[in-house]
């Protein structure tokens, strides 16, 4: 009997410290991993083919922050009788690709893809599907598929770039 309750305290000793070390390695990696929640674009519905293209402020990524502004040294005053100009902050460089701001928006009967279309690239700023439809995203250096999927049904938006300026196809099967 005695025999029989140091193996349960040894194997509930050695369970009670294996969890604990799980959740401190699991807890300690994802600590950093926090970020705000995602921010809704306001997009009106409607349009031809199910497609609302919208043009608004390029959105802020909850997961990156875009660098503080750092001023260039500025000289010395000239003493003159005309104002002199005020410098002008500069940002950093970005890590992300270069676009143009121009966010559009295709509303399709699965869901609704929204893209940042640049000159010569373009990034997925969101995508979400329909009530009772699933979803997903396919990325590579030359385009972008997002497709929604609903039993047979299926919805997909392609944005291409690769031999010109991003375009948006949507195709319904």
């Amino acid at each position: 009997m005695r025999r029989g309750l140091v193996h349960v305290f040894a194997w509930t000793l050695a369970t009670s410290a294996a969890t604990t070390l799980s959740w401190w390695g699991v807890h300690t990696v994802l600590a950093g991993t926090v970020y705000d929640p995602p921010r809704a674009l306001p997009i009106p519905t409607g349009g031809a083919n199910g497609a609302t293209p919208r043009q608004s402020e390029p959105p802020v990524s909850a997961t990156s922050r875009s660098p503080t502004p750092t001023r260039a040294p500025s000289p010395a005053p000239a003493r003159s009788t005309s104002p002199a100009p005020s410098p002008t902050p500069t940002l950093a460089p970005s890590p992300t690709p270069a676009t143009s701001g121009d966010v559009k928006s295709y509303d399709t009967g699965g869901g609704r893809a929204v893209f940042d279309l640049g000159p010569v690239s373009a990034a997925l700023v969101s995508a979400t599907p329909a009530a009772s439809w699933s979803m997903q995203v396919w990325k590579t250096a030359s385009w972008i598929r997002v497709e929604f999927t609903s039993g047979a049904d299926r919805v997909t938006v392609f944005c291409t770039w690769h031999d010109g300026p991003p375009r948006v196809e949507v195709i319904t099967y």
